[in-house]
């Protein structure tokens, strides 16, 4: 057995995150390199391990033929190094994205391999666009073409006259710049000039955008459209099916630009909602969950778990954090026994069924004020709180129970507000592109708004960009920071974030 490990040549589909292979995501979760062609999604990216090194090809050398022998080089270096490497590549591997060229490398160096296939382009782009590739009523057969052919080939190998008379669907890849010389070249061979067409950008994302003419005339309108690459064309009668069949464009959110603000770990659910609904998500987090500086308070606690009545969580992050903690002292869930559960929402409580325990109580609001006052109805005087919180946040339920009960609060993990920027995000809220901001909690909108430049701040200011906040609280926060909110979600969860998004368009 080889002590080498493999090299996976893997397909990261047409661009959605949620096009991606099971054993795409396997491949990915035991990289220690992953590279990854420039069109990729960063939200793909996040199946890899934190400490993963990702390079991505196109900062190697500025064209593409030049990287070539580069990627080579560092494929067989890291594998030989013992790296598990992911060659992670748009769409398929095996569809115009040289993975026969890399695996040939592979082979001849003697170095294991494996190929991932992944949801080609032509096969996303048709999905999301609506046009079916193929149709019992007018195309039986369909045809995958390259508009970028080897250029070092003395001369075309296609067959342009056998593609005019092609009896179904033409998809031609990387055909943009060369539209015009590719719709000649058909009509000359025969082709009908007035043929069904299509051109798809960005296929599968909420920036997507899809053309039709008629083959003669598509040039012509990418043109007065600004469509360029990347885009695929769609040539045969099933495009003119697109107006009964076309579902993503018609998405509630689709192309709005929504950024989200959640730490790493927490902004997944909310990111993957708004790509449902066809959103352009961002992802700059604010705050980061750290374990905190000190244990012993929460030790102590734990250790005398038995003379507390009730154990109260105001977020996920504090099941998970109490939860690990007590496993990392040797303890189990008996240590809970005879203590009562409070959750002050519903992600806390689907947190807590996580690890197989239901709590006694949800408000039916989620605040930490509806949180207190439903505690009140149940607790008998003198009996004890263990508040599980971060280190940081209001004090209304110590202040609220104080009057009846004991409270003793113990941070579980401490949240620091995150000083990295992402420039793409960053200029992207300069230009006025991202609409939507949303805001989770009173520390996220202060730690985003104390951050940001002043061309932010204006936009923000003027209403170009739209804050959506969570709760009454953030948006207290937000106002006392000089700022209008837009919308506040009615319930304060995530899905209610979205609602109102959807409510402010």
């Amino acid at each position: 057995m080889s002590s080498i490990p493999t090299v996976y040549l893997v397909g990261a589909g047409p661009g959605h995150p949620g096009l991606l292979t099971l054993r795409a995501v396997e491949c990915l979760k035991q990289a220690d390199l992953v590279l990854y062609d420039k069109l990729v999604s960063p939200l793909i990216l996040d199946h890899a391990p934190p400490n993963a090194e990702k390079i991505c090809v196109a900062t190697i050398a500025p064209h593409h033929d030049e990287r070539v022998v580069p990627i080579h080089e560092a494929m067989l270096a890291a594998a030989r190094a013992g790296r598990r490497v992911v060659r992670l590549k748009g769409g398929d591997p095996l569809v115009f994205g040289r993975g026969a060229e890399e695996a040939e490398v592979l082979h001849a160096a003697g170095i294991p391999f494996e190929i991932v296939p992944g949801v080609t382009a032509a096969l996303g782009a048709g999905a999301y666009a609506g046009i079916s590739l193929t149709h019992r009523a007018c195309a039986s057969a369909v045809a995958f073409v390259t508009g970028h052919e080897n250029p070092h080939k003395p001369e075309s190998i296609l067959d342009w006259n056998a593609l005019a008379h092609f009896p179904g669907t033409l998809v031609i890849y990387m055909g943009m710049s060369r539209l015009d010389r590719i719709v000649a070249s058909l009509v000359a061979a025969g082709k009908d000039p007035q043929t069904p067409a299509a051109a798809v950008h960005c296929a599968t994302l909420g920036q997507q955008r899809t053309i039709t003419a008629t083959l003669s005339e598509l040039p012509r309108r990418a043109r007065d459209e600004g469509v360029t690459a990347p885009a695929l064309l769609f040539i045969g009668q099933v495009v003119a099916l697109r107006e009964s069949l076309a579902w993503f464009e018609r998405r509630p959110l689709f192309g709005k630009r929504v950024l989200v603000t959640r730490p790493p770990r927490q902004a997944g659910a909310l990111v993957e909602r708004l790509l449902d609904l066809g959103a352009v998500p961002y992802v700059l987090p604010t705050v980061e969950i750290r374990d905190p500086a000190d244990w012993s308070p929460v030790d102590q606690a734990m250790g005398a778990l038995q003379k507390y009545d009730w154990l109260v969580f105001t977020s996920a992050n504090g099941v998970h954090a109490f939860l690990n903690r007590l496993d990392a002292l040797g303890l189990d869930l008996r240590a809970l026994g005879h203590i009562h559960i409070a959750a002050i929402g519903p992600k806390t409580a689907e947190a807590l069924r996580d690890y197989r325990l239901t709590p006694d109580l949800v408000p039916a609001r989620f605040q930490s004020e509806d949180l207190a006052a439903a505690l009140l109805t149940r607790m008998q005087p003198g009996q004890r709180v263990l508040l599980a919180r971060a280190d940081r946040g209001r004090d209304v339920l110590r202040e609220q129970l104080g009057s009846r009960c004991t409270v003793e609060q113990i941070a579980v993990y401490s949240q620091v507000d995150t000083v990295e920027s992402d420039d793409e995000v960053m200029d992207a809220l300069r230009r006025g592109e991202i609409e939507f901001v949303t805001l989770t909690s009173a520390n996220i909108a202060r730690s985003l708004l104390e951050r940001l430049d002043p061309t932010c701040l204006r936009r923000i200011a003027a209403g170009e960009i739209k804050l959506i906040t969570i709760s009454a609280v953030t948006t207290s926060e937000v106002e006392k920071l000089g700022y209008r909110v837009t919308a506040e979600a009615t319930n304060a969860t995530m899905e209610g974030v979205v609602e109102a998004i959807m409510k402010s368009i």
